[in-house]
């Protein structure tokens, strides 16, 4: 099962409920703001991320259909995501000119499928984009290598507004079943507005609840966490 909710329909899907938060307000706000105002959060020099943790239960991962989707939120919530873009000489020109990190065909070329320079590459950057014109290279140039890790480059038009793309990316998350019945994902970053951390995971919570092919009762735990707060348990 693969879902996914676009910028258009993503608060459509609020407004109709969604799956329906068992979620109290009361026990999010006071997570929310447990986090905030945290010693080790508040005397950081970075923006830490807030993640939603998720145990599932009553799921077999071998038996069950595993469920894959992603949803834009209405709030960025990665900002420190860093962005790589396999450019024609037009994309190229536009990522230098934003400082986006790219590569052009001959740069790829250049790396001569070398596994370790490949996944060194891979691991590098979070999110990938690539020019139409050089995406259907991207297997012949890289090998299996970016397939493989997730990190295969999603399309750029001549059209697109990279910065706007960026954004796009930077507000979506994906909850993707996979061997194990533990999932996490950014929601959220500390600097923001708390109400708007709080419709994130309001958002996020009822889109994978979605998912699940038996709701609320497939759901043991969820948790928030900072990168260095402590973790509160919300339901």
């Amino acid at each position: 099962l693969c879902v996914v909710v676009s910028t258009q329909s993503t608060w459509g899907f609020l407004e109709r409920g969604g799956a329906m938060s068992k979620i109290h307000i009361d026990t999010l706000r006071e997570a929310v703001s447990g986090i905030l105002q945290n010693p080790k959060v508040t005397g950081r020099k970075f923006v830490e991320t807030v993640e939603l943790q998720i145990g599932l239960k009553n799921y077999n991962t071998q038996t069950d259909k595993r469920f894959s989707g992603a949803i834009k939120l209405p709030y960025l919530s990665r900002p420190r995501m860093k962005v790589c873009i396999f450019g024609d000489t037009h994309h190229c020109d536009q990522a230098k000119a934003l400082s986006i990190p790219c590569w052009d065909v001959e740069m790829l070329k250049n790396l001569n499928k070398a596994k370790k320079l490949v996944k060194k590459l891979a691991q590098s950057y979070d999110v990938f984009f690539a020019s139409e014109a050089l995406i259907k290279q991207v297997p012949r140039l890289l090998g299996p290598v970016f397939s493989k890790m997730g990190k295969f480059p999603h399309p750029l038009t001549r059209s697109d507004n990279i910065t706007q793309k960026i954004q796009d990316m930077q507000s979506t998350v994906k909850f993707q079943l996979k061997k194990v019945l533990c999932l996490g994902t950014p929601v959220a970053h500390v600097k923001m507005e708390p109400n708007h951390i709080m419709t994130n995971i309001q958002l996020a919570v009822n889109f994978l609840v979605s998912l699940l092919k038996k709701n609320w009762q497939n759901v043991r735990s969820l948790y928030l966490k900072s990168t260095f707060s402590p973790s509160f348990r919300i339901y």
